[in-house]
C-alpha cells in the first residue's frame, strides 16, 4: 500500500493548535465519515453487478425479511432510517425492474404497501451471498474487532437520540 498521509491526523494537529477542546470530537466525526465513504464504495462495488445501490439492497432485504414479504412504505422508511421520499424513489426503481410491487392497503387506502416479487427475493438472496462473501467491505478485520466497532458506535447513536441509554 502506498504511503498515504493521514489527513485526519493532520487536521487533528491543526485543530489542536487552534481549538484544542474540540480537536478529538472533530477527528472522531471525520474518521467516521471517511470510514462510511470507504465502506459504501466497497459495498456498492459488490452490488453493482446486481444493478443495486446499497439503499435498494436494504429495501429488498427488509422486504425479504418481512414474514409476508410486504410492508407499508412508511414503516420501511422508519426501519431504514430514511426520509419517506427516499423510500418512494427506491421502491419506484425496484418496481420498474419487476423486483417489487406497490398497492394500496385494503385496510387503509392512504397506506401504500410494497411487496417483494419472486425475482426480487432471488436477487436479494444473490446479493446477500455476495455481500457476506465480501465481508461487507471489512473482511480483513476479525469478527471481534467488527463487534468492537459496533459497540464503540452505540454511544454515538444514543447521544443522537436514536437509541435509549
Amino acid at each position: 500500500m502506498p504511503d498515504i498521509p493521514d489527513f485526519i491526523a493532520e487536521a487533528h494537529r491543526q485543530w489542536s493548535a487552534r481549538w484544542p477542546e474540540h480537536a478529538d470530537h472533530m477527528a472522531a466525526v471525520t474518521s467516521v465519515m471517511r470510514a462510511q465513504q470507504l465502506l459504501l464504495s466497497r459495498i456498492e462495488a459488490v452490488l453493482k453487478p446486481y444493478g443495486l445501490t446499497f439503499a435498494a439492497y436494504e429495501a429488498l432485504r427488509l422486504l425479504a425479511f418481512a414474514r409476508t414479504g410486504t410492508l407499508p412504505m412508511g414503516k420501511m422508511g422508519t426501519r431504514l432510517m430514511v426520509h419517506p421520499a427516499s423510500v418512494t424513489n427506491v421502491i419506484g426503481r425496484l418496481e420498474r425492474r419487476g423486483l417489487v410491487g406497490r398497492r394500496s392497503s385494503p385496510d387503509d387506502r392512504r397506506v401504500v404497501l410494497a411487496t417483494i416479487t419472486p425475482a426480487g427475493r432471488e436477487l436479494a438472496e444473490e446479493a446477500t451471498a455476495a455481500l457476506n462473501e465480501s465481508g461487507f467491505g471489512i473482511a480483513d478485520l476479525p469478527a471481534a474487532q467488527a463487534a468492537q466497532i459496533t459497540t464503540a458506535l452505540r454511544p454515538v447513536r444514543v447521544s443522537a437520540g436514536e437509541l435509549a441509554p
